[in-house]
């Protein structure tokens, strides 16, 4: 069944070849969904007909959100250390460790639960495209079946084996990594597509996270990389020499890794659920952005440092505090994402996309970072069916 949605005030479609500038701006549009697909985009005045007609009476239409960092499967609760935190202790990568154990004495199905609570959560604030990490089981069997329950919920799931050193490994780090670029990725392999490395003091330094990036690639992973959050180091400058698809956090860069990330295809990933979390630095997205790199937005959904899920919050923080216009930031949240996740059917409107479209109550995209904290999502069409009750 065909479905034509009439009556769009403003349609960002992400497509230059369809309207104005980046977003691909038409103003008085349509939208046709064929099935799981976009079919026709364009003026009201040229809408083909279809089968059936939802009027967006003057609301805006936007490609669905394209959330290309998440931690989804975990158990456990750490309002005490968000509560201390606020309280003035500084965040650390320690706190991963917490995660861990309680993740490791949950059952399968619990973990299933949450992790189908947090991607339906999402849906319902625009996001259509989820990515999963692992993580939180940091032993075979559990970062095994972390990955076995993520493919189960996400659309794409990556391999964090190397999110912190374990308790059991904390005198023998090395250990730990052969460990996993050994027995590990030999297990969790066939159950992902990506594999990440928390690259970061506290966790894996520049030779650790090198190994561990060679054996993901020698099984046919493709690199993404935690880079530069806490302070500067070596992730940027590896995730590029990686061809990693994204570089994630990249909130303490020097003006070599900009040119670096300008010189790449690797996408800068910003993720300011964290930093509004852990009351630390923002990354600047201006610098970025006027050096040419590519940025994407994402939620950073985890128990510790950015327990959101929602990515309008994320627009609106980028553009308050990170020096992004409410164009780069929906961009940025939409195809910045696809591009993230080197996807081409996702995050853009185009004829052929996958039919992921979000309808605002509200005249304009420029809403999302004009009202803050406003739950303006009205409607949400994943492979052109609107979701579940």
């Amino acid at each position: 069944m065909s479905l034509l949605i009439d009556g769009i005030g403003s349609l960002v479609t992400n497509d230059r070849s369809l309207g104005e500038g980046p977003l691909g701006l038409i103003r008085d549009a349509a939208l046709v969904l064929d099935g799981d697909r976009v079919a026709w985009a364009g003026p009201r005045s040229a809408a083909p007909p279809a089968d059936e007609r939802f009027d967006a009476d003057g609301r805006a239409v936007i490609p669905g959100f394209v959330d290309s960092h998440g931690h989804l499967v975990f158990a456990g609760d750490r309002t005490a250390e968000f509560a201390a935190r606020m309280s003035g202790q500084p965040y650390s990568a320690g706190g991963i460790r917490t995660t861990v154990a309680a993740t490791r004495s949950a059952g399968d199905e619990e973990l299933s639960r949450r992790t189908a609570s947090l991607v339906a959560e999402a849906l319902r604030s625009g996001t259509t495209t989820v990515e999963c990490k692992s993580g939180y089981g940091l032993t075979v069997d559990d970062e095994r079946r972390s990955l076995q329950i993520a493919a189960a919920h996400a659309d794409e799931v990556t391999f964090l084996g190397a999110h912190v050193v374990p308790p059991e490994y904390a005198d023998r780090p090395d250990d730990y990594v052969r460990l996993v670029t050994t027995d590990m990725l030999d297990a969790c392999a066939p159950h992902a597509g990506w594999i990440d490395v928390f690259c970061e003091r506290g966790a894996f330094d520049e030779d650790q996270t090198r190994a561990i990036l060679r054996a993901g690639v020698a099984r046919g992973l493709i690199p993404r990389l935690h880079a530069n959050q806490l302070g500067p180091g070596p992730g940027v400058r590896l995730a590029v020499e990686f061809h990693a698809a994204s570089a994630d956090h990249c909130t303490h860069l020097t003006d070599d890794d900009v040119a670096a990330l300008a010189g790449s295809r690797t996408v800068a990933t910003l993720l300011p659920g964290a930093e509004f979390s852990t009351r630390a630095d923002y990354p600047d997205a201006r610098r970025l952005l006027d050096a040419g790199v590519t940025v994407a937005l994402a939620a950073d959904c985890n128990p510790g440092s950015s327990f959101t899920t929602n990515i309008p919050f994320c627009i609106a923080v980028a553009v308050r505090e990170m020096g992004m216009t409410p164009d780069e930031a929906v961009w940025a949240a939409t195809l910045g994402g696809a591009r993230a996740l080197r996807r081409a059917d996702v995050g853009h409107l185009g004829v052929g996309a996958r039919a992921d479209v979000v309808l605002l109550d509200a005249p304009s995209h420029v809403h999302l970072s004009y009202r803050p904290g406003v739950p303006l999502v009205r409607q949400v069409w994943k492979s052109g069916r609107p979701p579940s009750p």
